[in-house]
């Protein structure tokens, strides 16, 4: 790995989230090139930097986020509705947003995931792609505000707008999800019902304060009516449970990636006769330089309990095990953690 140039840094990775966007590479659900180093939700210390930035971000803890945006294209101008252009050109041809590609193997040129790749012990990133945190902020909570809670709470704060009045319905309870659901609590909604097929899902949602928890077909037996529901399960099945969950007006916020070609049925008369809409969200329609802040502040006030996400810590030699787990639906979130020596950061 070559190091940083005009507009990158070099940050040294203390801990790193496995996510089904990562899973769905391995897959094949998300095709993109390979070889590819995965890992996107990371979080680490600024090594170094380009020609171009900030020095006084050497030595300072940074959330590395996977869609970085430009900053000057027509989509960023949306506030975060749309992706960047440039960022998910970019993140398509496995390079960074400046058009570099810093990683070989054997001489042969190996893809950057989501301008990051956070499974390994470094990394150059470009500028952008990087938010500082406070020295207060541990590592593995840091590296879940780069993607489980951008998505899951930004998609509920940015797309579904709730507010103290709302009730919300989360389908699927991952790593995304879950902090879709802590989120919405922080956010004192009226109602937080959470929706999963697997009950120990379900059993942890009600510990940590969910209004309600049910299996879908619970959830559809009992006539569950909110005003916004999110979809973070990323299957067919799951967004038309959580279409049929919204109520009169209701808001349906999609998150999940399903793989290519998949489909879903839907009664569209509800969309009109009950003045409902769907709404997807990238990265929970999020501009991380804004975001990231007010979920770190959050998390220091103690309203978002983010380590109960954190279901298992692994080392990066036990990734495959960790994928398997991930496939399999075990747990909310696995995070790499990394111990580096004063010889590996020369």
């Amino acid at each position: 790995m070559s190091g940083p140039a005009a507009g990158e840094v070099l940050v040294r990775i203390e801990a790193a989230g496995l996510c089904h966007s990562d899973l769905s590479v391995v897959n094949g659900s998300r095709p993109r090139p390979v070889p590819m180093l995965l890992g996107h939700e990371a979080a680490g210390i600024v090594e170094g930097v380009g020609l171009g930035v900030d020095a006084g971000l050497v030595g300072r803890r940074v959330v590395m986020t996977f869609l970085p945006r430009c900053g000057q294209c027509e989509a960023c101008l949306t506030e975060g509705k749309l992706p960047c252009s440039a960022g998910s050109r970019s993140n398509e041809q496995g390079i960074l947003l400046g058009g570099s590609s810093h990683l070989t193997r054997g001489g042969e040129r190996v893809a950057h995931h989501l301008g990051v790749s956070g499974f390994a012990t470094y990394a150059v990133v470009d500028h952008r792609s990087v938010v500082p945190v406070g020295a207060d902020v541990p590592p593995t909570i840091a590296a879940l505000l780069g993607c489980a809670v951008l998505t899951g709470g930004g998609a509920l704060l940015n797309a579904g707008r709730i507010t103290s009045e709302s009730s919300v319905a989360i389908v699927g309870l991952g790593g995304v999800g879950m902090a879709g659901l802590l989120a919405a609590l922080a956010t004192g909604c009226r109602s937080v019902i959470a929706v999963d097929a697997q009950e120990s899902k379900l059993d942890l949602a009600r510990q940590w304060g969910a209004t309600a928890a049910y299996t879908p077909e619970e959830a559809l037996e009992r006539s569950v009516a909110v005003d916004v529901v999110l979809e973070a399960a990323g299957h067919p099945r799951a967004f038309e449970t959580a279409f049929r969950l919204l109520g009169l007006g209701g808001t349906l916020v999609t998150v999940g990636l399903p793989a290519p070609g998949a489909v879903s049925s839907i009664e569209p008369l509800r969309l009109t006769a009950k003045a409902q809409s769907i709404v997807g969200s990238y990265l929970g329609s999020a501009v991380p330089q804004r975001d990231i802040p007010v979920f770190e502040q959050l998390w220091r006030e103690g309203k978002l309990p983010l380590e109960r996400l954190v279901s298992r810590q692994i080392s990066l030699d036990e990734i495959n095990e960790g994928m398997d787990a991930l496939a399999s639906g075990s747990g909310i979130r696995q995070v790499i953690t990394f111990e580096s020596t004063e010889s590996e950061r020369k």
